[in-house]
């Protein structure tokens, strides 16, 4: 029996925005509910179709097969139904500020200046930096419109675009390159191991990229300093600390200026792509569209 039929048309919102958002949190705040309203109505929804729609796991709800059979059955007409109600009291006059969230590094340097003629526009921008899987989970459960995420999103509940690709390059400060010398790649790695190495995670997730992909070998050591800030990182090996991998976009002025100085230009350098993630199906404000085209535009330029 279709799971849909003599189903109250309330509880069918709620599941679609359940389903979308991945959460009973997310989707309370799209509906302007408690979470414990949400949680009951999709035990009553449950109960009525007599399946289960939601496994309930530890961050968020998966959806099941027949949850997944009913969503396509009833989010076209939910969503005209919608469009012909008009906007609601949230949405009338003045759209809602843009809640963009993503790396510090990248917001600070690329994303904020290429959004800064929209603010002049009258949208308003709230802007929240972080690290990818906890920036996920807050989208899912409706806390931001927009993350830039540095890997792609696992699962249906988001939707995401290539947005731009960051290069890492090897670089130190002038006098320590002097000290290194002239030497080919493969002399590096064991160049580099009296060199304090300057990262943002005890894990050194980008050096050891850098060093699996260009000299195919595993990275050895630790960091000699930990600064969880890129911009940081930067700083500290400008003034001498040590070696790192950076992306080139954040030190391309530094590069340029003979600050830093670049100890290999592999001819396949190692390349991170960077993600847009939206959440589908939210109430659409048309700010998020204006910003999410601008920055699509604007990473196909960096």
């Amino acid at each position: 029996m279709d799971p849909s039929h003599h189903l109250d048309l309330n509880l069918l919102r709620t599941f679609l925005a359940v389903y979308r958002s991945g959460s009973f949190t997310g989707a309370a705040q799209l509906l302007g509910l408690s979470q414990p309203t949400v949680t009951t109505q999709m035990r009553t929804l449950e109960r009525q179709a007599g399946r289960e729609l939601f496994e309930r796991l530890p961050r968020g709800v998966a959806p099941t097969s027949v949850a997944d059979a009913l969503a396509a059955r009833i989010a076209a007409p939910l969503d005209e139904l919608a469009t012909v109600a008009g906007p609601g009291p949230a949405t009338a006059g003045r759209p809602d500020p843009v809640h963009l969230a993503g790396p510090a590094e990248l917001l600070c340097l690329r994303v904020l200046p290429a959004l800064a003629p929209l603010a002049a526009e009258g949208v308003r921008l709230r802007v929240a930096p972080g690290l990818t899987e906890p920036l996920l989970d807050e989208l899912r459960a409706g806390r931001h419109d927009l993350v830039i995420a540095t890997t792609r999103p696992r699962g249906r509940t988001l939707t995401s675009t290539p947005f731009m690709d960051e290069e890492f390059v090897l670089v130190t400060a002038p006098a320590w390159a002097e000290r290194l010398g002239d030497r080919p790649a493969a002399e590096l790695p064991a160049a580099l191991q009296p060199v304090p190495l300057v990262t943002y995670a005890q894990d050194l997730p980008i050096a050891r990229r850098y060093w699996r992909h260009v000299f195919g070998r595993r990275l050895s050591g630790s960091a000699a300093v930990t600064v969880p800030d890129l911009r940081g990182v930067l700083a500290a090996v400008v003034a001498g600390a040590g070696f790192t991998v950076l992306p080139r976009y954040l030190c391309l002025d530094e590069l340029a200026s003979g600050a830093l100085v670049a100890l290999h230009e592999p001819e396949d350098p190692p390349i991170n792509t960077a993600f847009l993630v939206q959440r589908p199906g939210a109430v659409e404000n048309p700010d998020v569209t204006r910003v999410r085209e601008l920055l699509l535009d604007a990473g196909r330029t960096w």
